[in-house]
């Protein structure tokens, strides 16, 4: 319509009535295009699956053009607009053609509408996910910094305190190995992940300390293959496996009992198991192990995307396993 006026005006044949028409067409356009905006969010068009989009797209389109070019034809019938036109073609071609061209105009209009809020609600989608999973990680991190269990911390400074007479040396090991663990803890919430070697120390640090209180009721196990050592694994992970395997499982057996911690690989995939004495079902109670199993499966989760796996289950001979499964590939 605006491109019409140009040409009038440039041209120097101005015509009242076709620059009334065409004002009056401008006017009846954008009215035309509000009225079908309403309908599509009346009917939640955009809420819709994208072949439903596509359907009432289209629907819209021819409905509002043929009631665009009716009421053009009428307003340039009035008007008195191109008598030769009137003259020349009857009403219904002339509403016809009208309409075609309306036709156009109607359609980019819709095209240019659906494909903004296309792209809008998908960049929207997009921002809302990441925020989601930045806010869900930062609380899964930031809550493993507060899951050392306070009872170990005092069972460990009893035992430092029951050695510095006794055996200093071991009660300034002890100390170092309880400062390595409470830092690693702290700084987990910076990173992802770290290597295997790294969450092997903290374990072991972790172990020694809690032999210091079970003595000669725990026993200590590693199968590490030396390859895997490399690896990524989230930190924090594996030494939560440890401590529920000592709380749950060593701790509720009478005469102790063993943990071992092996990592391997197995068909492209990282595995990571904690096997220890005691009974998983019968012995554990879910709402006391709940914030460690489901936490482990979820960090899992957020940080490869549905693909590792966390498992854990009664072995026959009275042990319990847990298992973590991770692809051999990058964070995603």
């Amino acid at each position: 319509m605006a491109i019409s006026l140009f040409f009038v005006y440039t041209s120097g044949k101005i015509d009242s009535n076709y620059t009334i028409s065409l004002l009056i067409s401008c006017l009846l356009g954008i009215f035309i295009t509000h009225m079908m905006r309403y309908f599509i969010h009346y009917y939640s068009v955009l809420k819709k699956p994208v072949s439903s989009q596509l359907y009432y797209f289209i629907i819209l389109t021819l409905i509002f053009s043929i009631l665009f070019g009716g009421i053009s034809e009428a307003v340039d019938y009035i008007a008195g607009v191109n008598p030769e036109r009137l003259q020349k073609y009857s009403t219904a071609k002339r509403i016809f053609l009208s309409s075609f061209n309306s036709l156009w105009l109607i359609g980019i209009w819709n095209l240019i509408y659906y494909l903004y809020h296309y792209i809008e609600t998908n960049r929207k989608q997009e921002l809302d996910t990441l925020r989601l999973e930045a806010m869900v990680k930062s609380l899964e991190l930031k809550t493993i910094k507060s899951h050392i269990n306070p009872h170990f911390i005092f069972n460990a400074l009893n035992s430092i305190r029951a050695l510095v007479d006794e055996n200093p040396e071991r009660a300034r090991r002890a100390i170092t190995e309880l400062s390595n663990i409470l830092r690693s803890s702290m700084r987990a919430e910076q990173m992802e992940t770290v290597p295997l070697q790294q969450e092997l120390d903290i374990v072991k640090d972790y172990l020694a300390l809690e032999q210091m209180r079970f003595e000669e009721r725990l026993k200590v196990n590693f199968d590490i293959d030396s390859d895997t050592l490399n690896q990524p694994v989230p930190p924090m992970m594996l030494q939560t496996l440890v401590e529920n395997a000592i709380k749950h499982g060593i701790n509720k057996q009478e005469h102790g009992g063993f943990i071992t911690v092996r990592s391997v690989f197995v068909n492209n995939h990282h595995e990571l198991l904690v096997i220890n004495s005691g009974i998983y079902q019968s012995k554990i109670d879910k709402s006391e192990t709940g914030f460690g199993i489901k936490s482990t499966q979820d960090r899992l989760n957020l940080l490869y995307q549905g693909k590792a796996n966390f498992e854990i289950h009664d072995m026959k001979d009275n042990t319990v396993q847990s298992k973590i499964i991770i692809p051999i590939t990058e964070i995603l």
